[in-house]
Parts: structure tokens; C-alpha cells; sequence
């Protein structure tokens, strides 16, 4: 198994790009074969040859195609087949940004797999072959390819005030309680509030509460002892008792604690943290 996460290279690129990143299965690879995708507030551009083929289910949906696809911020796990070889080249975008990218002004924000996406570069990456034969060991000038690839696009976003006051508030997630960042922002909450569903798909809730599972997820990842004090590790992460994380774990990623820790079928502990 082949993988790496790089940042762009373009100041630019930076504001709306959080990472590129790369999975690579040989059929000599033994891994899980349908791991699951953690809820993400962040969208992922899916580069892939145009002949592979993808498979996700989304609650009770299966999703199906071809090739390049965009999947956008997720509630809830995905659960992907992996049980074919295949190549992928991920763009992770920054929350928010696609509300400012030329092509989603009609688009949904949440919760859909995109593979159709009218004026949009898909033709970009399918008609360039060479992009995902060197990606695996040239990272460098893979990176710099899609660098130049999505520059022009990505010049051309627009950024109002909506998505202006969304991209002062993110920061502030780690530090401000909900109800005063408002406040902080000299602004109205209910006027953030708007903006922030408007810019995101999300309300600030929802978008914390992603952040912590986040988190949450993140630590236990690290954890190889399945004997965890779970009370505490409520505690921790902000809920309010024991009882409610465990929900909280079975309605989000299908799994009571005891059984995620054994099943390990995240992506996360698959492939690793690409955030």
C-alpha cells in the first residue's frame, strides 16, 4: 500500500486547498476490503483513471461510477468498496470553500457524491494519464502538476461576505463557546448563524460537534490497548455521560465503542490520518 499527503505549493491554492493526497492498492495489498469514511465538514475531489470503476453506500443508498467524482461534506460514514486495485488522487478542500469556486453556485453543500459536475476540470485530470503514473514516487511533480492544473480555476473564486465572516469564524471553534462567537465576530449570532448554513451546509452545532467526533476519532486511532476507560474518555470529549457517547458512536459510524476498537474500519486506521 502506496499513500502520501502533501500541502499545495501555491499561496493561492492555499486559501481554498487543504491537501493532496494519494492511495494506492496493488492486488499483492491485503487490506480491508469496505472500509468506512468518517463524517468530514471538508469535501474531497476523487481523482481517478477514467476507467476505474467506484462504489459507496451512504445510509440506506448505493452510489455507483466511473472515474473522477467529488464527494461532498458528510454527516455520517461512507462505506467504500476497496475490494479492487486501485489509484487515487485526493484533493481535500478547506471548509467552505466550494461555496467561492466557479461551478457549485447551484450545487448541493452536504451530503451527496457528485459524478457529474457540469464546468467543472474533471477533463483535466481524466485526459492526463501521466498525472497517476508518477504520482506514487514523484510526489513533488505530482504536485506541482495539479498546482498548475487547478491554479486558473482556482483564481477565478469569488469570496463575499458571507464566506468572508464564515472563514474569521473556524478559527475560533477550539476557543469560543457557540453562543458568544457572534460576539466575538462584533456581529449578530443569528447573522452567523445564516452565513455559516449558507457558506457550509452546516450549522455551527452540527460543525462542532463534527470538529469533536473528529477529535474524538483522531484519539482513539492512537489507542492499542482495547481496555479503555470510556467514562473518561466522555468526560474528555465533551459529553455528557457515558451512555451518550456510545450513541453518539453507533449513530454516526455504526458501531458501539467496544466493537469499533475491535473492527479498527475507518479509513483512519486502514490508510492513516489524512485528516
Amino acid at each position: 500500500m502506496r499513500n502520501w499527503k502533501q500541502e499545495p505549493g501555491n499561496s493561492i491554492l492555499k486559501k481554498y486547498i487543504d491537501c493532496y493526497w494519494f492511495i494506492e492498492k496493488s492486488s499483492e495489498d491485503v487490506s480491508l476490503n469496505f472500509p468506512k469514511l468518517n463524517p468530514d465538514p471538508a469535501a474531497h475531489f476523487i481523482l481517478a483513471p477514467a476507467d476505474q470503476t467506484f462504489h459507496y453506500q451512504y445510509q440506506d443508498e448505493n452510489i455507483s461510477g466511473i472515474g473522477c467524482h467529488l464527494i461532498l461534506p458528510n454527516v455520517s460514514t461512507l462505506t467504500l468498496n476497496h475490494s479492487k486495485p486501485f489509484i487515487i488522487i485526493g484533493i481535500k478542500f478547506k471548509v467552505g470553500a466550494l461555496y467561492a469556486l466557479k461551478g457549485f453556485e447551484e450545487l448541493p453543500l452536504i451530503n451527496h457524491i457528485l459524478t457529474e459536475l457540469d464546468g467543472l476540470p474533471l477533463h483535466w485530470f481524466t485526459d492526463n494519464s501521466t498525472l497517476f503514473e508518477s504520482a506514487s514516487e514523484q510526489i513533488e511533480v505530482t504536485c506541482q502538476k495539479l498546482d498548475d492544473l487547478l491554479i486558473n480555476w482556482i483564481e477565478q473564486s469569488h469570496n463575499d461576505k458571507h464566506s468572508q465572516l464564515v472563514h474569521k469564524a473556524l478559527p475560533l471553534f477550539k476557543h469560543t463557546e457557540l453562543a458568544k462567537m457572534g460576539e466575538s465576530l462584533h456581529c449578530a449570532q443569528r447573522t452567523l448563524e445564516r452565513s455559516f448554513k449558507r457558506v457550509t451546509g452546516l450549522s455551527l452545532k452540527q460543525y462542532s460537534g463534527m470538529v469533536n467526533f473528529e477529535e474524538l476519532l483522531d484519539y482513539l486511532h492512537l489507542q492499542t490497548n482495547t481496555s479503555i476507560n470510556w467514562v473518561e474518555i466522555a468526560a474528555q470529549f465533551g459529553f455528557s455521560d457515558q451512555p451518550h457517547l456510545i450513541r453518539q458512536l453507533k449513530n454516526t459510524i455504526g458501531h458501539t465503542p467496544g466493537n469499533y476498537i475491535k473492527q479498527r474500519d475507518l479509513t483512519i486506521d486502514v490508510y492513516g490520518n489524512f485528516d
